[in-house]
């Protein structure tokens, strides 16, 4: 939560509010740590009459036709758990303007694409401070899209500390509750959008450009916008922005079914990014537990805490972490989030209007440079026929794919071409064909483009120096940085797996297709191994894998000054689609650290 900002003319102002109710514990000194441990996430004090350890709320009688889930609130604290680990390898922090931050944004959209959402990165071009990175949008692509209803949260912290609380409750929690969506993938009577913003802790500038963005067409799509700040509050309350409105109407049903006598966030009011919604006309609400206000004695005899004692104790400074987590306020918190998400955009009603959707053939294969065509179908399945926008996605580099038309009558169909080049690599790619009408429906299409018995010499792997951020690696790709303690092999950054000198594992992926036609590829890595363990034993280990097949495996007796640089035959591969994994595992005690730069994936 950034400190109040005002309105002036048109402008926005950021402004300190010296009133004592609002004051702000003065900010401890980072202390520099190097790698972190996986420490387990303690629950904190509880805010309320329950106990600390986290507790699963009730289904709230006839929230819907589709009941909402009951979010898993361990998942909410694993997020936290990495978002804290993140801010730990990169200077203590998350701000937005560092590699803390935008580690944190690879984080989720690596969770959010994988489990199918729309993902787009929003660099702030204006108006954010210099050099911060970008807002993270992702839409679940079904539902009314006349019919937006959009959840955010900022993912930025302070510079003095992680902002586990402040804000990584909010952004953990919306997470998992996008996961849970796509996993149960109910039927969707309206769209919902999330929204991970930049620099809110410089002014709320990240949801400003956003809003800004919008054209009035699209910002009048947004029936309501809900925004989830300092969710987690050791000594928090139960606090809902506009708590009378109509846009509050379900997050409050469902807290009252939980007898918490919520109250009116009016510590926050103008202070987090709903402010940037409300300033454009947008109905918003949200949830809250406090900041730096202080709690009053009737709050404490209404919620449980300690009277006259700050919300937050933590609020803006080191201690804001893992450990300055109220479990019990986050999971009412998150399952609060799901119950007005599904109240909204869920129903279990069957369309008045539906479709099917089928490819004929379903596959194709084609040598480099030739197209495949196919027949993309559709029939009214219910109700009256409507329209239905074909599209595509998952088609490597050099392969387009086009319709023609590019939209159709349900009950017509179109002649869909799949195109190639002469340098698309040789393997097998399934396509997702959408059909986007009142509903959504997709299919898949197998497209197989055979070797030429050629070899272009080239270098597979994609920001292999880890340079350019974290894509398209997968994984735990907060092991990718400039971190302190380490140094690359070249350039400035590298990936860090283990060091921790607890039970911990770390991944990374990348899934690549060797070309059909070559005789060799060849696999290089620069790796640095140091180690606390004086036993010549195998405590910690080092694997490097192809799909499920380790091909080698290197442990803390391989410790030595310096990098070396290692290679592996992958001329087995030649013509597959494979995904390259190096996974370091440690035991209970003592680190060791495996250091990877540069590395590459050469044909020939």
């Amino acid at each position: 939560m950034v400190f109040r900002r005002f309105a002036v003319a048109g402008v926005s102002l950021a402004a300190t509010i010296g009133a004592a109710a609002l004051a702000v514990a003065p900010a401890a000194a980072v202390t520099p740590r190097t790698h972190p441990p996986h420490s387990a996430i303690s629950t904190g004090q509880a805010a309320s009459s329950a106990p600390g350890t986290a507790v699963n709320g009730p289904s709230v009688p006839g929230t819907s036709a589709a009941d909402a889930p009951d979010i898993d609130v361990a998942k909410v604290q694993a997020h936290l758990t990495e978002l804290n680990a993140i801010a730990t390898r990169n200077g203590g922090n998350r701000k937005s303007s560092g590699q803390g931050y935008r580690d944190s944004v690879a984080y989720v959209k690596n969770k959010l694409q994988a489990a199918g959402y729309t993902v787009t990165e929003q660099p702030c071009t204006s108006g954010c401070a210099s050099g911060a990175g970008p807002n993270l949008i992702a839409e679940w692509p079904q539902g009314d899209a006349t019919k937006v209803y959009m959840f955010g949260s900022h993912l930025d912290s302070v510079g003095a500390g992680p902002g586990i609380n402040d804000n990584g409750s909010g952004s953990a929690a919306l997470l998992e509750t996008a996961l849970t969506l796509a996993e149960q993938h109910p039927a969707m009577a309206a769209r919902v959008r999330f929204g991970w913003w930049t620099d809110e802790e410089q002014g709320l500038n990240g949801s400003d450009f956003y809003v800004g963005s919008l054209s009035s067409t699209e910002r009048s799509k947004i029936k309501a916008y809900y925004n989830f700040d300092m969710i987690a509050s050791t000594n928090g309350g139960y606090f809902i922005n506009h708590v009378n409105s109509t846009a509050a109407q379900p997050m409050k049903a469902y807290w009252d079914s939980l007898n918490l006598q919520p109250e009116e966030n009016t510590e926050g009011a103008g202070r987090s990014d709903d402010y940037s919604f409300e300033q454009a006309g947008i109905p918003t609400s949200g949830y809250a537990m406090g900041a730096s206000a202080r709690k009053t004695s009737a709050q404490a005899a209404k919620w449980g805490g300690t009277a006259s004692r700050a919300y937050d104790p933590c609020y803006h400074q080191s201690c804001d972490t893992t450990g300055n987590i109220n479990a019990t306020g986050l999971n009412r918190s998150v399952d609060g989030i799901a119950y007005t998400l599904w109240k909204l955009a869920v129903t279990n009603s069957t369309p008045a209007n539906d479709f099917s959707l089928a490819t004929s053939p379903a596959t194709g294969s084609v040598d480099p440079g030739a197209s495949a065509t196919s027949t993309v179908s559709t029939a009214t399945t219910s109700g009256s026929a409507q329209t239905v926008q074909l599209s595509a996605t998952g088609a490597p580099a050099g392969v387009t794919v086009s319709f023609n038309p590019a939209s159709v009558t349900s009950g017509s169909s179109s002649a869909m071409t799949v195109a190639t080049t002469s340098a698309t690599a040789a393997g097998t790619y399934p396509l997702t064909i959408t059909g986007t009408g009142s509903v959504t429906h997709t299919t898949t299409y197998t497209l197989t483009v055979r070797g030429t018995g050629g070899c272009t010499a080239q270098q597979l792997l994609t920001n292999g120096g880890f340079e350019s951020g974290t894509t398209p690696w997968t994984g735990d790709t907060g092991t990718i940085g400039a971190h302190a303690g380490q140094s690359a092999h070249s350039g400035s950054r590298f990936a860090w797996l283990g060091g921790y000198g607890s039970s911990a594992t770390d991944t990374l992926s990348q899934s690549v297709t060797v070309p059909a036609g070559c005789a060799k590829a060849t696999l290089t890595y620069w790796l640095h191994i140091d180690t606390d363990e004086s036993d010549r034993v195998a405590y910690d280990t080092f694997k490097v894998k192809v799909g499920s097949t380790t091909l080698t495996t290197l442990s803390n007796t391989d410790a030595s000054s310096g990098y070396t640089q290692r290679t592996l035959d992958l001329s087995r591969y030649v013509g597959q689609r494979i995904t390259l994994t190096f996974t370091a595992t440690e035991d209970a005690s003592l680190q060791t650290s495996f250091v990877v730069d540069d590395v590459a994936l050469q044909t020939g």
